[in-house]
Formats: C-alpha cells, sequence, structure tokens
C-alpha cells in the first residue's frame, strides 16, 4: 500500500498546493510567506488524503 500511496500523494500535493496557491493569490495574498504556507499546507493536507485514497484502493 505505500507504493500506491506515494504516487497517490504525488498528484494529490501537487493538486491541492496549486489548488491552495490559486485561491491565496485570488484572496490578494501574493507576497512570499502567504504562497509558501499555502503549498505547505496543501502538501499536508495531502498526507491523509493519500493515505485514505490508497487504502480505498486496495482494500486494506
Amino acid at each position: 500500500m505505500l507504493k500506491v500511496a506515494s504516487i497517490i500523494y504525488t498528484m494529490a500535493s501537487a493538486s491541492l498546493m496549486g489548488a491552495l496557491i490559486v485561491a491565496a493569490l485570488v484572496a490578494g495574498y501574493d507576497t512570499l510567506p502567504y504562497i509558501a504556507a499555502a503549498a505547505a499546507i496543501g502538501a499536508l493536507v495531502a498526507l491523509p488524503v493519500s493515505y485514505f485514497v490508497a487504502r480505498a484502493i486496495t482494500g486494506e
């Protein structure tokens, strides 16, 4: 399951980080600390997302 979760993490983290960065830019937070925070939050949120999706796929 770890291989599946790591593959899903790469896709989920890129998607979530991109969405949160776009949301921060649209909201007017266009400085580096806000963009970096949005990317970090996206990377952290992708961890449980990838775990639960991999668990659902593999049936474990």
